[in-house]
Parts: structure tokens; C-alpha cells; sequence
């Protein structure tokens, strides 16, 4: 009788890729880049180990957000305090920080446990075409033909 696999964190192999994000939607970036992140790209993906992969995001400045999104889609946080509601639209966001506007949208794809905050860490977002993980030897990832 054939047993079902299950990868053990031990005997995953990472590898590390890099993706541009150059004039390509919010959405299907980060769809696509959640994929990796929990490693359901891979034949051995297991849903109660982390078997995903780093994902290395440059250009995040120039992330292309469609139809009227820039205006109109609104992030909202809150300070715990009375009247602490803050609020700053997509567009904002990418002029401003363009790093937290992948990050969340990434974030919010991925499970909401432990699991899910331990594969978030393995995204690396820069607002540049420049970034500090060219030690790692990444593989660059054309995820035009994966949307």
C-alpha cells in the first residue's frame, strides 16, 4: 500500500527567486508570489509544513494597479487609541512606501496562523532594481507567462 507524502521542514530544499514587478497588476503578482511563498509550485508541497520558496520583489514602485484602484481601494489601520482610525489609499501607499503595499497583499493570500506569518517572512519587497540578497544566487522568475 503507497502512502501519501509528507515533507518534513528538515528535507525541503530552498531555492530563492527574484521577480520583477514592473508595470505587471497588484493582484496577480501577489497571487502569484503567494504561491511560491507556501510552495505549492512544487510537487512536494505538504499544507502543514513550509515548503515554499524566498521570493526577492524589486521595483515595487512601479507596480501597476488597475481601473480606478488607486483612488478608490483604501488600507485602513488603527492606533488602539480613541479616534486612532487612519486611513491611505493604494495610490498613496505605492507613492509613499510601495514596500507595505506588496507586503500586505502578499500577506493577506497567505494562511492567517503561524504557518502563514513564517512563510511571509521569506518575502523580500525594494522599491529599486537593486537588492541585497545576490549571495544567495537567485534565480530571476518571469512570471508574465504565469499569469
Amino acid at each position: 500500500m503507497r502512502t501519501t507524502y509528507m515533507a518534513k521542514p528538515g528535507e525541503v530544499e530552498r531555492k530563492w527567486y527574484v521577480v520583477d514587478a514592473t508595470d505587471i497588476p497588484l493582484g496577480r503578482l501577489s497571487a502569484v508570489v503567494a504561491k511560491i511563498l507556501r510552495g505549492k509550485n512544487k510537487p512536494t508541497f505538504t499544507p502543514h509544513a513550509d515548503t515554499g520558496d524566498f521570493v526577492i520583489v524589486i521595483n515595487a514602485e512601479k507596480i501597476k494597479l488597475t481601473g480606478k484602484k488607486a483612488s478608490d481601494k483604501i488600507y485602513y489601520h488603527h492606533s488602539l487609541y480613541p479616534g486612532g482610525l487612519k486611513q491611505v489609499s493604494a495610490g498613496e501607499l505605492r507613492e509613499n512606501n510601495p514596500i507595505r503595499l506588496i507586503e500586505t497583499s502578499v500577506k493577506g493570500m497567505l494562511p492567517k496562523n503561524t504557518l502563514g506569518r513564517a512563510q511571509g517572512m521569506k518575502l523580500k519587497v525594494f522599491a529599486g532594481a537593486e537588492h541585497t540578497h545576490q549571495a544567495q544566487q537567485p534565480e530571476v522568475l518571469d512570471i508574465t507567462n504565469l499569469i
